[in-house]
């Protein structure tokens, strides 16, 4: 029986789903009928809460949610909320005009369910990968909290790539997956490919990351993946190419500033198995990605999109189930 994820009260990491295989196949069963569960969120609230800025997980989020029945509210922090204080015990005499004790406790009364943004400052390690915001959050608000992007992870966007592999994997019963770097004008966060990593390695895939000396990722999330430092050798034989970049994990938000080679493109892809192309979006044009990957017959890139909706609609449905 698909669904009755009873145990989902939150959705941070790959590590709340008691089984990826099955949410997989009812994401898949949710697309082919997505207004099958309207009667769910009857009633019930979504509070989308961005500190950044978002277009894919805001619009897919919300159209998840109204799939599902549910009312959605939406609070851009940065513009539209007080600026909100972290600290316990902070003496308030300065810019920051309210504590995150209140206003979690406050959007908690408001949502049945609370999703939060809140990227990392790339500045100091140990207080990104502490997740000081988003536990701040889940401890406050005393709802079920979902993560829209973290500092460390970006979970519906790894649950939508490998929804997107399964249905482009054709007969193939383990697909060559490779997470490739690529080069980009300034530190980006690791949260996508960490999440993406951590996500295939629970997938029945083999999975290689490939990435310059010096640009590693947290090996809390990448054990057990094959690291190649030679981009050719590492897409030898790849069905499915993710491409992202990400800055220093080690050298926290260093830039690899001689990027150009990393650039992907038609020579590279011969030597593959005809590989399926994705990225997350958004997508630095002939920077990151040229044109004639992004724009040819092999991109995933709208289909990810795409099933960024069913994403979110699967962890609502079984949390709505949850807390119905």
């Amino acid at each position: 029986m698909l669904g009755g994820y009873k145990k989902m009260k939150q959705f941070i990491s790959v590590n709340d789903l008691p089984s990826v295989e099955k949410i997989i196949k009812e994401a898949i069963t949710i697309k082919n009928d997505p207004y099958s569960y309207a009667h769910l969120g009857k009633n019930k609230t979504l509070g989308l809460i961005f500190m950044n800025p978002s277009l894919r997980t805001r619009m897919s989020t919300q159209k998840a949610a109204v799939n599902l029945g549910m009312q959605v509210m939406v609070l851009n922090i940065d513009k539209e909320a007080w600026a909100l204080e972290f600290n316990d015990g902070a003496i308030m005499n300065g810019t920051n005009v309210e504590h995150i004790k209140d206003a979690a406790a406050v959007m908690g009364m408001y949502c049945d369910i609370i999703g939060l943004r809140s990227f990392p400052g790339l500045i100091n390690k140990d207080l990104d990968y502490s997740e000081y915001i988003l536990n701040k959050f889940i401890s406050y608000t005393m709802v079920p909290v979902i993560s829209l992007e973290s500092a460390t992870l970006h979970p519906l966007q790894s649950l939508a790539d490998l929804i997107t592999i399964e249905e482009h994997k054709s007969t193939l019963l383990k697909p060559k997956v490779v997470l490739t770097w690529a080069p980009h004008i300034k530190a980006l966060p690791q949260a996508v490919a960490n999440s993406f990593s951590e996500w295939m390695l629970k997938a029945n895939v083999e999975f290689i990351i490939t990435h310059p000396e010096g640009m590693n990722l947290n090996p809390k999330y990448t054990e057990g993946a094959k690291i190649i430092y030679q981009q050719e050798e590492a897409l030898q034989d790849a069905d499915f190419i993710y491409i992202k970049n990400w800055s220093s994990f080690n050298n926290y938000g260093q830039v690899y500033d001689q990027g150009e080679q990393w650039l992907l493109n038609k020579d590279k892809l011969r030597q593959t198995r005809n590989a399926k192309i994705m990225h997350c979006l958004p997508v630095r044009r002939n920077v990151e990605v040229p044109d004639e990957l992004l724009d040819g017959p092999n991109s995933l890139i709208l289909e990810q999109a795409n099933n960024r909706i069913y994403a979110a609609q699967v962890v609502l449905k079984n949390i709505l189930e949850n807390i119905s």
